[in-house]
């Protein structure tokens, strides 16, 4: 075996396996039922995918533009308008992108640098602090309070200084369910006025997460600097899924009744696990819900996940995961992003732990 004289200085030398993987392979390989990652166990409506279809029949299999289809940055300005009543211009200020984690990696290619701090909120989503340390970034954690994980605003203006570059939050809040509420977005807006970018992804709102298909939304200024990074490190999105996606979007009805199709499914998922010795913690959105489990076992909850996929037969997240320093408050994540046959059938197996 020869042995490569090219010396490898990892940027992300404490960087292995995603917990996401981890947890889907142990499920998988212990044929256990997977509430672990975050992805829905359903098909989406056979009417996205004759649009997508379609637009290949038609020969729409070219290179779209850098910024994404028209139509369907036209279809995202009209919803972005509905549910928010925001306005942004579709020619300079949406760019498409491969997903929400690309479209958050480039965010913070364009405007981290060197020695910039960029403050998270943790439990923090495990793919932002790995892109701040890519680009020579520092984060810098505000811890949720628990158990209801909300913001301590004092706590946050007190780690701004004048090297912090960017704020990034998630509401609702992955991992824990958490929402921000009326006065956290007065906080916020109070910290951060006159700034902005927004993504979003259409993976987990139309159950399509391996299309990989997202969007941010900035002003022109800022997106004009998001759209040097984004034409070089994926310059596009697959035209077809955009033309699929753009015609679906006809039909409001089919985001504007995202929540309520999700809030039967946590109602339904919760019932479940009423006669379980899990204490289920609050979920106001997002598919996740956690949940103490100090009535059961007081194992670290990486080796409560793992015990419980082995033994009890359902995967779940140790939300410690989500710790820059380990903090472990006895917590797991489910995902109930999924058909009620197999909530129902989770739900057998957990009230039985």
């Amino acid at each position: 075996m020869l042995v490569s004289p090219v010396a490898i200085d990892s940027k992300l030398p404490g960087v292995g396996t995603t917990i996401f993987t981890v947890m889907s392979k142990l499920a998988a390989d212990c044929g256990a039922i997977n509430l672990s990652q975050g992805f829905p166990d359903f098909q989406a409506d056979p009417s996205l995918f004759d649009a997508t279809l379609r637009a290949m029949r038609e020969g729409r299999n070219q290179y779209p533009p850098m910024a994404g289809m028209p139509e369907l940055r036209a279809a995202i300005a009209g919803k972005v308008e509905v549910l928010y009543g925001a306005r942004y211009d579709v020619e300079r200020e949406i760019t498409v992108t491969a997903g929400a984690t690309q479209a958050i990696f480039t965010a913070i290619a364009a405007f981290v640098r060197s020695g910039d701090e960029v403050v998270v909120f943790e439990p923090v989503y495990d793919s932002y602090v790995p892109a701040i340390e890519t680009v020579g970034g520092k984060a810098v954690f505000a811890r949720l309070k628990f158990p209801d994980y909300r913001p301590d605003w004092d706590s946050v203006r007190a780690l701004i200084t004048g090297r912090t570059r960017m704020i990034i939050i998630n509401s609702p809040h992955n991992p824990t369910g958490s929402l921000l509420c009326a006065d956290d977005l007065a906080a916020l807006a109070e910290l951060t006025r006159d700034t902005g970018i927004v993504v979003s992804s259409f993976g987990k709102t139309y159950h399509i997460t391996g299309w990989k298909v997202g969007y941010v939304l900035a002003p022109e200024a800022l997106m004009a600097e998001f759209r040097k990074v984004h034409q070089f490190n994926v310059f596009t999105v697959n035209t077809p899924c955009q033309i699929g996606i753009a015609d679906y979007m006809r039909d409001a009805s089919r985001h504007l009744g995202l929540a309520d199709f999700y809030r039967h499914k946590r109602d339904f998922f919760r019932a479940q696990l009423a006669g379980s010795r899990f204490e289920l913690l609050p979920s106001r959105g997002t598919y996740f819900q956690l949940a103490r489990y100090g009535a059961i076992s007081d194992l670290p909850d990486h080796d409560f996940a793992r015990w419980m996929t082995r033994e009890a037969g359902v995967a779940v997240i140790p939300v410690s995961a989500f710790y820059h320093d380990g903090r472990d408050d006895r917590v797991v994540r489910f995902c109930f992003a999924k058909q009620e046959a197999t909530l129902a059938a989770a739900g057998e197996k957990l009230r039985r732990v």
